[in-house]
């Protein structure tokens, strides 16, 4: 009697008649979205607007599970190794792209083992002081470091944080020298510039705004080329002698590699639809971030250029793993 092998047309069918079963389905259970960061970061602010409205898209809890530490990667790489059955999702960002140059043995391949899902967000970053620091500019803070260098130090959420990057890049162009402290996470950095235990931070706008509009810290230049809607009254780096000074967090939704195709496009058309609405619009622009979207292979083709550049960026900079 003859042995009939299935082809591998058929196994493929099998295989996306099987996916496309279980979006119909999904999700079923509530969804935990790791965030490799401490609670009251600028990307766990972001976030925490977001999950609620994306629950009700999804008709099922999003469970928001911080988990800091290792630049990012700790969070990350227990994203990488959950079930590839989109009951675990993480938030990648500006670190996710940084990583690959900077930590030798990493834990986990940032494009081989993460799926991209959607772009969520771009963050502008703001330089700012404590209010007991004599630098009221970007001219005056570097003219203040040039003359005492060693002794003014700076908060960052981690080593290969977007703080970290962004204020390294600062030192690079500007050539002084300015003592990094790494905490963990965007909160304990925040708190930190706040009592005056850092003099200086670099940080996302969500995360310092609050503390910026109450006079607890000092804005001194936003990251983007032109002066960001939510703080007018501070210019841009750029503006403040550093030409094409430029950088910006950026925040998305990956999921572990596996995860079938039919998901992911239900998770991204369900994020896209969430950050469409208007309200999810004005809260997150209400704390200095801006909404992007887009599509996972739109995700992939910008993680894949941020790992280019900062390949090139971490080796300019001298920057190193802790």
């Amino acid at each position: 009697m003859p042995i009939f092998k299935p082809s591998a047309l058929a196994l493929l069918a099998a295989s996306l008649f099987a996916g496309a079963a279980a979006a119909q389905n999904y999700p079923s259970r509530p969804v935990r979205v790791i965030i490799p960061f401490a609670v009251g970061g600028g990307t766990d602010v972001v976030f925490r607007i977001l999950v609620p409205y994306l629950s009700e898209a999804l008709g099922q809890s999003v469970i928001i599970d911080n988990r800091p530490g290792g630049a990012a990667t700790i969070g990350m790489d227990q994203a990488a190794k959950s079930a590839p059955d989109g009951y675990t999702l993480g938030v990648a960002n500006v670190s996710f792209g940084v990583n690959p140059s900077l930590i030798a043995k990493m834990p986990f391949d940032s494009e081989k083992d993460l799926a991209p899902v959607s772009l969520v967000a771009m963050v502008p970053m703001v330089l700012a002081v404590h209010p007991s620091v004599p630098a009221r500019s970007v001219k005056e803070l570097i003219a203040l470091a040039k003359a005492k260098p060693g002794v003014l130090n700076y908060g960052s959420a981690g080593n290969a944080s977007a703080g970290h990057l962004a204020m390294e890049l600062l030192k690079h162009q500007t050539g002084t020298d300015i003592v990094h402290i790494a905490f963990k996470g965007g909160g304990p950095q925040v708190i930190s510039a706040v009592s005056g235990e850092t003099a200086i931070i670099f940080t996302t706008v969500p995360a310092s705004i609050q503390h910026l509009r109450s006079g607890r810290l000092i804005g001194l230049g936003v990251s983007t080329l032109k002066r960001d809607p939510s703080l007018p009254e501070v210019p841009s780096i750029a503006e403040s002698g550093l030409p094409g000074y430029e950088f910006y967090e950026w925040q998305a939704v990956v999921a572990p590699a596996g995860t079938p195709a039919a998901i992911i496009t239900k998770l991204n058309r369900e994020i896209a639809r969430t950050l469409d609405i208007p309200e999810v619009k004005k809260r997150i622009a209400g704390v200095g971030a801006q909404t992007v979207g887009g599509t996972p292979e739109e995700l992939a083709a910008f993680i894949k250029k941020e790992i280019a550049m900062w390949a090139k960026v971490v080796k300019a900079a001298g920057i190193r793993a802790d």
